[in-house]
């Protein structure tokens, strides 16, 4: 029987990539020069820091750590930014990566699907959705469905079988 997973997987080493072009990027720019900016990213917690002397500093960098994001093909989305901390000097921010698909996401998707007439059958499976059906047309329609939602991660299929 036909089947494919739901899932949205974070690329470690394009967010890797970003933050060091990121990194290299305030490094050369102008506006920054003598500025103290940095970006680190802990990939062990999955969350980029941001620190910078002022908040529209911070915001520059966030707009310039997403700029290198969709270059590589990460959407954007996978970014959870928290509240902007004062501490001495510097202001920082805490950015949260968000890697797999949580309960409540993955309950958001069979619920939609079932809502919206679709004949399938969906399982939540840890972090992903199985979808079967008996026709492939089927499921290449509810990928294109879930492709229209805007359900705040993105999704990735695999797991295609015949």
């Amino acid at each position: 029987m036909p089947s494919f997973d739901v899932v949205s997987e974070l690329e470690a080493f394009e967010v890797n990539h970003a933050v060091q072009n990121t990194t290299k990027e305030i490094a050369t720019r102008f506006d920054f020069r003598g500025a103290d900016a940095k970006v680190e990213l802990n990939e062990k917690n999955k969350e980029i820091k941001i620190s910078a002397e002022a908040d529209f500093q911070v915001d520059q960098v966030r707009a310039m750590l997403e700029a290198h994001l969709i270059k590589r093909k990460v959407d954007p989305q996978v970014l959870d930014a928290q509240k902007l901390e004062p501490s001495g000097k510097h202001v920082n921010q805490v950015i949260k990566l968000k890697d797999g698909l949580d309960s409540d996401t993955a309950k958001k998707i069979v619920k939609l699907l079932k809502e919206n007439g679709f004949k399938v059958q969906a399982s939540i499976q840890g972090d992903k959705v199985r979808v079967t059906d008996k026709k492939r047309d089927a499921l290449q329609d509810v990928m294109a469905f879930l492709r229209q939602q805007s359900l705040g991660l993105p999704l990735q299929f695999n797991n295609f079988k015949d």
